[in-house]
């Protein structure tokens, strides 16, 4: 593309210059010969104030010198005007009345031989003609051109005044002129190329970064990008091909974040199975029981932990979506009961008894669920007591899950994603998975010291903004102070 524009700008800039510069250099060459023959004629006019007083050879001489054209200027004189040759003046003096001397015998001074007077170059047939038809002519000789100029004498007759114009006086400043022109023409051709170079340039590095960094992205190069730069149509290119590289990442951690939490859904079944299996007593068929139950359970990490890299996005709920937070607490605490009684655990579930929706999915929630009560199962010591309790406002559900275990020391970096994936049995994806059901309404999670000594998870689900199954928007607190004593409400000492 780059030497397709050159040549375009190239092509286009030679006929332009060819197209103006031949023609301007004919002109001025024709300007620089009128130019010299108007001050041959010029001069050659000087000369008609002295023959219109006389047509003497001394003084003629003296009045060609004096014009400073000596050797250029000649002055063609009729025979009969010829000094000391005129009718009554010869020897004898008076008229003639002998053979040739009467009016039909004399020689026509228009037609017959000229007397020169200064070096003259024209030929006598070109003088004849000149004072014949009694207009300047222009006439070829050797060396240049004559300017023939007729003048008028005294007597009445035609005098012809040469002045001769040398060939290099004709040309003079016109090869500098031509020359300039050259050198404009090809200064201007070398401007076109560099320019249409560097536009090429401006249009082609833009393409070619585009180029590479699809075939890096192609190469699984995810953090390619092309700079926005260029002309328009590159610079929506390349916003269009970073947003697509964008999306394609999205994806891909999508896809890596779906199957981190399926593979961490099967936790749960793999915690029942992993607890009958310590029922079982001893045994060959207990032993592999439990083997394969431990072995699933490291498969298990091991896909969780390969596929945890990217950062989720979760979408949000369109209308209606959602579901009845207390059915599916109750149908979870029903599950996670049974495995709460074997372990002489006490179980509290307190909120449930009407219908609280949230634009939340049934499945996500009951995977944030199980992940919490996971945790507390996994660690926290047999007979170790908990809690579920859902509170519902306005603007917002809460949902608590406590213990009386010995706490996390630093709930902070417990929120952190894969921050407890170092400890034995755990992927420290649990905690993420509530996180992004929260963040996924517009709430949050917080960590912090239960009421029954051991931690506290807070899931705040906002319902700001989103309708229900009936299509109408979701409350609002219309005053900050409701919202701020909701939350003081279930405030705890960190």
């Amino acid at each position: 593309m780059r030497w397709a524009v050159v040549k375009v700008a190239l092509a286009a800039t030679v006929m332009v210059v060819v197209a103006f510069a031949f023609p301007l250099g004919l002109v001025v060459k024709e300007m620089a010969r009128d130019r010299a023959l108007t001050n041959a004629e010029r001069q050659a006019a000087a000369i008609g104030p002295t023959l219109s007083i006389t047509t003497d050879r001394d003084e003629l001489e003296r009045a060609i010198a004096s014009t400073g054209s000596a050797g250029r200027m000649a002055v063609h004189l009729p025979a009969a005007d010829e000094p000391g040759d005129e009718p009554g003046d010869g020897p004898g003096g008076g008229e003639s009345d002998g053979p040739g001397d009467g009016p039909d015998d004399r020689l026509d001074d228009r037609t017959g031989p000229s007397l020169h007077i200064g070096r003259g170059r024209a030929t006598e047939r070109d003088v004849r003609d000149v004072r014949r038809l009694g207009r300047a002519s222009l006439a070829e000789v050797a060396g240049g051109s004559a300017v023939l100029q007729p003048t008028a004498l005294g007597s009445g007759r035609i005098a012809v005044v040469e002045m001769f114009v040398p060939e290099n006086e004709v040309t003079n400043g016109v090869t500098t002129a031509w020359l300039v022109l050259a050198g404009v023409g090809v200064a201007l051709v070398v401007g076109s190329v560099a320019v249409a170079d560097r536009l090429g340039v401006r249009m082609v590095e833009p393409a070619q970064r585009l180029a590479g960094a699809a075939h890096a992205l192609g190469e699984g190069k995810l953090g390619a990008r092309v700079p926005e730069e260029g002309p328009a149509e590159l610079r929506s290119a390349a916003v269009a091909f970073n947003s697509m590289a964008d999306q394609v990442v999205q994806l891909l951690a999508n896809e890596r974040e779906l199957a981190a939490d399926l593979s961490h859904r099967l936790r749960t079944p793999l915690t029942v199975l992993r607890l009958n299996a310590a029922s079982l007593g001893d045994g060959p068929a207990a032993e592999q029981t439990r083997a394969a139950v431990e072995q699933l359970e490291r498969e298990v990490d091991t896909i969780i932990r390969t596929a945890r890299e990217a950062k989720p996005q979760t979408a949000a709920p369109g209308p209606g979506a959602g579901c009845d937070v207390s059915e599916v607490v109750r149908e979870r605490m029903d599950f996670w009961s049974a495995l709460a009684e074997d372990e002489g655990r006490t179980v509290r579930v307190a909120g449930v008894g009407r219908p609280v929706r949230i634009p939340v999915a049934r499945a996500e929630l009951a995977a944030a669920l199980d992940a919490l009560l996971g945790n507390v199962f996994r660690h926290t010591p047999e007979g170790t007591a908990f809690s579920v309790d859902v509170h519902n406002a306005e603007d917002a559900v809460i949902v608590l899950v406590s213990d009386a275990g010995g706490g996390i020391a630093d709930p902070r970096a417990a929120l952190e994603r894969g921050n407890s994936g170092d400890k034995e049995g755990s992927t420290g994806l649990g905690l993420d998975i509530v996180r992004r059901v929260a963040e996924s309404t517009g709430g949050d999670v917080r960590i912090g010291r239960s009421v029954l000594g051991g931690t506290e998870v807070r899931i705040w689900i906002g319902l700001d903004g989103w309708r229900g199954p009936d299509g109408r928007p979701g409350h609002r607190l219309r005053r900050r102070g409701r919202r701020r004593a909701f939350i003081k409400r279930f405030r705890w000492a960190p």
